[in-house]
């Protein structure tokens, strides 16, 4: 089977699952989707981060709830960069399995967390004064809730009540910090593309069935363009993550600027997408029962999640003296 077949059939479950329900951590552990990135020898897949973004994907095409950015995508990803022990070996082999919920403050501070209230093991990215980054294991901390716009997403403010283990990365702790955040950027691109890719079939859909003046709504020539312009936007995101998601699999050194390329682009094309369907779909897309609120409040959180489109525009130019006087060279976002 070829790396394509494996991403449809993939795809395919992915889709058929997540149009049910929301799954919990126990049937993410039997889809075998928690330990994609985890070791065979482990109880993992031993595939990559490609699969993990074609899950991401369709979660985001669900607008699926649940521990999977937090447990597999930063959880899994942080354990896998840190020096190999047998209490590490052992919590990738619970996470696997399904047996530990994790959480991961990128700041090291206390910041907005997600999924810290249900987590069973907080992992905390923190610096030595003068040092390099390294892990610290909490199992117990106070976890605060914290609204913000989007239902889907739990975030609260966290306090650590314990010192915790302390584990060391396993190469460059400077680089593995911008990777992991490079991971949680695309893993919210990945996610505002698929909402981009429902908001956009479930419009067009709409417009082929919506009549006005005897007339479906599509035939009108204003619609055909919005419909077009939203086909754009949706077209040109899915070629900047799969190029972000390529980079992060072949560890490129330049995985960042493609990770940005495609926070940047896609944050804030979701939105629009969204927002156009919401216009789109008239009253009826104002109404609760939509759902159509639903995509746009998701993408609105994931637009500033991990960065603004703003804040990775600036990361991107920092590179480039002549386009970026007077910025940080080192910008960074938690």
């Amino acid at each position: 089977m070829t790396t394509d077949e494996l991403h449809d059939e993939l795809r395919t479950v992915a889709r058929q699952v997540l149009g049910k329900a929301d799954p919990d951590l126990a049937q993410l552990a039997a889809l075998g989707w928690l330990g994609l990135e985890v070791p065979e020898a482990l109880d993992g897949a031993g595939a990559s981060y490609a699969e993990v973004a074609v899950v991401l994907e369709e979660m985001g095409r669900a607008t699926t709830a649940g521990p999977y950015f937090a447990t597999a995508v930063l959880g899994a990803g942080t354990l896998g960069m840190l020096e190999p022990t047998s209490e590490r070996d052992d919590l990738l082999r619970r996470v696997a399995n399904g047996d530990c919920r994790l959480s991961v403050s990128l700041d090291g501070e206390s910041g907005l967390v997600a999924d810290a209230v249900q987590a069973d093991r907080l992992l905390v990215v923190a610096r030595d004064p003068g040092g390099g980054p390294f892990v610290v294991s909490v199992t117990a901390g106070d976890a605060e809730p914290r609204p913000v716009v989007d239902a889907t997403r739990d975030l609260a403010r966290v306090t650590i009540t314990d010192g915790g283990e302390r584990w060391r990365f396993a190469s460059d702790p400077d680089a593995a910090v911008r990777r992991l955040r490079d991971r949680a950027a695309v893993a919210l691109a990945c996610d505002s593309l698929g909402l981009s890719e429902a908001m956009l079939e479930a419009t067009v859909a709409y417009a082929g069935v919506r009549k006005q003046f005897g007339r479906a709504i599509g035939s009108f020539q204003a619609v055909k363009h919005a419909c077009a312009d939203m086909l754009v936007l949706v077209s040109l995101g899915r070629e900047l993550v799969r190029a972000a998601v390529e980079a992060l699999v072949a560890d490129d050194p330049d995985a960042s600027v493609a990770a940005s390329m495609a926070k940047a682009y896609v944050g804030g094309a979701a939105v629009d997408v969204a927002g156009k369907a919401m216009q789109l779909h008239g009253g009826v897309g104002y109404t609760w029962e939509s759902r159509v609120h639903t995509y746009l409040k998701r993408a609105t959180l994931n637009r500033a999640w991990f960065g603004s489109p703003a804040e990775h525009r600036r990361r991107i130019a920092a590179r480039y003296p002549s386009m970026a006087q007077g910025s940080d060279r080192s910008v960074s976002f938690p």
